[in-house]
């Protein structure tokens, strides 16, 4: 499977704002975006014209890298959320906060979702007692994330829980960091979802 493996600062440059792909180095004065907010590149210093297309597609671009989506997989869950029942927007976004990798760094287990995701893939992450590696697996209501017991001895995730008071966990979400379990309480609305987010701009750039 086809991966960026450049360095993920230059996403958030490049998109113009931080998207927090490095956990607490995002947070620290060493976080490259503090020094360098225009986007890389010998042309990163001039500005673009910016037209309607270029709005939509680096808003779809954001959401892809903040969720470490491939443009193939991004477009699966958009075909997905057409096909839902609803607002295609709340759709889209619900599928992607409901991903397994992204459920494990909201409960505050990781500090980024490249850790979380990488936590899943080496068998760290048990839902409802069984272990589960695949990063896209979607998580329903009233079932239970937990930290399998070789992890719990990490000194990433300890940190990571020790950290979490200062992070907000989202209404939907329960969670007993003590135990280092988490539980899908009920489907995220949309105000409980990241506002930064302008998924109108992705509805509006696929119906072209």
């Amino acid at each position: 499977m086809a991966r960026y493996i450049n360095a993920v600062c230059r996403l958030c440059r490049r998109e113009g704002e931080k998207l927090f792909l490095k956990g607490s180095k995002c947070h620290s004065d060493k976080c490259p975006f503090e020094k360098k907010s225009y986007p890389p590149g010998e042309r990163g210093r001039t500005r673009p014209r910016e037209t309607n297309y270029l709005i939509q597609l680096r808003e779809k671009q954001k959401v892809k890298r903040i969720y470490g989506l491939m443009e193939r997989q991004f477009k699966n869950y958009f075909k997905k959320a057409l096909k839902m029942e609803g607002i295609t927007g709340n759709n889209l976004l619900v599928l992607l906060e409901t991903r397994l990798d992204n459920l494990v760094y909201l409960l505050g287990f990781t500090t980024s979702r490249p850790q979380a995701r990488q936590l899943v893939n080496h068998g760290h992450i048990l839902v409802d007692g069984n272990k589960v590696a695949i990063p896209s697996y979607r998580v329903r209501v009233g079932q239970e994330v937990e930290i399998s017991e070789k992890a719990k001895k990490m000194e990433p995730i300890i940190q990571s829980i020790a950290q979490s008071s200062e992070k907000e966990i989202p209404g939907w979400l329960q969670v007993n960091h003590k135990e280092f379990k988490g539980r899908v309480i009920s489907m995220p609305e949309r105000e409980e979802m990241d506002q930064k987010i302008k998924e109108e701009l992705i509805i509006e750039l696929y119906s072209r």
